[in-house]
């Protein structure tokens, strides 16, 4: 679709830039072809809540609707295992190799206890940020925590060549079989559920495309907002 043979009645976000004034109906436009459809005055409301936290088990999507969703709302996104990576100069699978989850779990804690202090934020969290109570009282007390749910079969499509991930590295480089894997994820979702289950919102993102998700996100956000008041 040609910008031009859309009506002058949208605003136009590309790669994150406003190209005209907002009006009732907001497109987005990315290099993906993404095409997000929201009414403004809900943009407005989810200014309502000036920090989101998205959580998730590991390739759930956060790192990848964090940014579209920060650009709806015109915040700041950040990457946490990004952060500790930029401040720890190594990769988070080097981080759990040299010094131990332990380690990397207490950065976590003490990059988020910073974070939190800002406005207007969206928060992509590691797999299992919020498995520790700490972390978690921190999320709910300050924001909102939003939980992308994808299923087993769907998480071991995405984790089978990955080997960037601590928990699941052995078992990439191994090869072990498909069984293994989903034991490990169903192990790994069942410790984390009473967590997880304390999200405002739960999005299901077996299959569903980014932008339909940013788009549902959006009205639930608005939806609470109003619920609230």
């Amino acid at each position: 679709m040609e910008l031009s043979s859309l009506s002058e009645q949208h605003s136009f976000f590309s790669n994150g830039f406003l190209i005209q004034d907002p009006s009732p109906v907001i497109l987005l436009v990315f290099p993906s072809f993404v095409y997000i459809s929201i009414n403004y005055q809900q943009c407005k409301a989810i200014m309502h809540f000036n920090k989101v936290f998205l959580t998730g088990f590991m390739t759930s999507g956060k790192s990848t609707l964090g940014p579209i969703l920060a650009n709806v709302l015109g915040w700041n996104f950040y990457d946490l295992d990004k952060v500790i990576e930029k401040e720890e100069k190594k990769a988070v699978v080097d981080i759990f190799k040299e010094r131990g989850e332990e380690y990397f779990r207490r950065r976590e804690t003490s990059v988020l206890e910073r974070l939190v202090t800002e406005n207007n934020i969206i928060v992509a969290l590691g797999g299992g940020t919020i498995a520790n109570q700490v972390n978690l009282d921190l999320l709910k007390n300050n924001g909102k925590l939003i939980y992308l749910k994808v299923a087993p079969e769907v998480l071991y499509q995405r984790l089978k060549h990955k080997i960037d991930r601590p928990l699941f590295r052995d078992l990439v480089l191994s090869e072990n079989p498909k069984d293994d894997f989903i034991k490990r994820i169903n192990k790994l979702l069942n410790e984390r559920e009473k967590y997880y289950s304390q999200a405002d919102i739960v999005i299901d993102c077996d299959s569903r495309r980014v932008g339909i998700t940013v788009d549902q996100l959006a009205h639930q956000l608005n939806r609470m907002k109003h619920e609230k008041n």
